[in-house]
């Protein structure tokens, strides 16, 4: 916890401040961070070994990335609440089976953003409705494809790499080596 926090910006995704912390020294420092109330993405896999993937335009790129169905944290909503809303929204999907693949830490030189990761399984159509500032192209690829795109560099996104490595390295998927 910080010793004083001095905020600069808050919107609606993060809360930006400078922070006066004691390092395990003893001095103190002051450092720039960005707030943020965690979020969640969803391999989702089909019956067929296929993952779901968007291909998203965001605009600090300026260009298509891959990524999987996720989004932040509303109101303080459990991770998985979160994973199951963005998968629908996202992709018009539900799933029967969710599996934790743990969290993990985005950018924790400045953020103390919590990105939790989930396997969906036994899909069924649900109601997309993204966002109006959201562009969004549809995918499914198989595992294995998906899997030579990471591998190659077409996908960039770390939720994405991440994800798609836990599912491939999970015993009894198809990408499993």
């Amino acid at each position: 916890m910080p010793e004083s926090r001095r905020p600069i910006y808050r919107g609606r995704i993060v809360d930006f401040g400078i922070e006066t912390i004691r390092q395990p020294d003893g001095r103190q420092v002051e450092i720039e961070v960005a707030r943020h109330p965690g979020g969640a993405a969803v391999v989702a896999l089909d019956a067929h070994g296929r993952v779901c993937l968007l291909h998203q335009f965001r605009a600090p790129f300026e260009d298509w990335l891959w990524e999987l169905p996720a989004g932040k944290i509303d109101h303080g909503e459990p991770p998985l609440t979160t994973a199951q809303r963005e998968l629908e929204e996202e992709a018009g999907l539900r799933a029967a089976q969710w599996t934790s693949l743990g969290a993990v830490i985005t950018c924790p030189g400045f953020s103390d953003e919590v990105l939790h990761l989930y396997l969906a399984t036994d899909l069924a159509q649900g109601t997309r409705q993204p966002e109006a500032d959201e562009y969004i192209e549809l995918h499914w690829l198989p595992l294995s494809e998906a899997m030579a795109r990471a591998g190659e560099g077409t996908i960039r996104d770390a939720k994405t790499l991440i994800g798609l490595y836990r599912v491939a390295e999970r015993p009894g998927t198809q990408a499993h080596r």
